[in-house]
């Protein structure tokens, strides 16, 4: 289960801006905003903009200046996988070690879509001995309690986390994991593909990465 909420795409008028520099080609600017204040690439800047996707890293550095900010509840083995992505990249998350013991545990606090019944079954009974042992550390405060939340709590625990990327890391996310056999994977790079100009500055061409 992975669920990508709250998407804000930023600064691209200035990252265009700064593809003209090397050129001092900035009199060829044709973008601007719509009626709803979306930034709008004129043609000229979309065939700058894709002309130095394709050339390479080196030559596209304005999607690096290309900001996105999202919150994404995922489990935590797949942000075991995220934090690989370390490269300009920001979250805040949910705190596991301040909040584990705030809120009863709930099966919906956990992934378990591809759970089969004898699985879900396990992961029941693991809730229900984890809510035991929050109402055990509520009522005394051990901290061999709180331990215990904190060392038997399943990789399927979903977390939260307000993440803040560019479009560069992007294009390494996208085509490192699109085949990957995480579904939650799939869902994250049909996400990319919904942001503004995702098939020209990030996806572009099949065989560019």
């Amino acid at each position: 289960m992975i669920r990508l909420e709250r998407t804000s795409v930023m600064n691209l008028e200035n990252a265009m801006r700064g593809a003209r520099n090397p050129m001092n080609s900035w009199a060829r600017m044709d973008s601007g905003y719509d009626e709803d204040g979306n930034f709008v690439l004129g043609p000229n800047d979309m065939d700058l903009a894709c002309r130095l996707r394709r050339a390479g890293s080196d030559h596209r550095k304005f999607i690096r200046q290309i900001f996105v900010s999202v919150d994404i509840t995922a489990p935590l083995y797949w942000w075991k996988e995220y934090d690989t992505y370390k490269v300009a990249t920001v979250a805040n998350s949910t705190s596991t070690m301040h909040k584990i013991h705030s809120k009863p545990f709930s099966i919906d606090d956990f992934s378990h879509d591809h759970l089969t019944d004898a699985g879900l079954a396990i992961l029941e009974r693991m809730v229900d001995e984890l809510e035991q042992i929050r109402l055990r550390y509520m009522d005394g405060k051990n901290k061999a309690d709180w331990y215990d939340l904190i060392q038997l709590l399943p990789s399927s625990y979903n977390q939260m986390r307000t993440c803040t990327l560019n479009y560069e890391t992007l294009v390494n996310i996208y085509f490192a994991r699109r085949n990957h056999k995480l579904d939650e994977w799939h869902t994250f790079c049909g996400w990319i593909e919904t942001l503004p100009y995702a098939k020209e500055i990030i996806i572009a061409e099949d065989g560019d990465d």
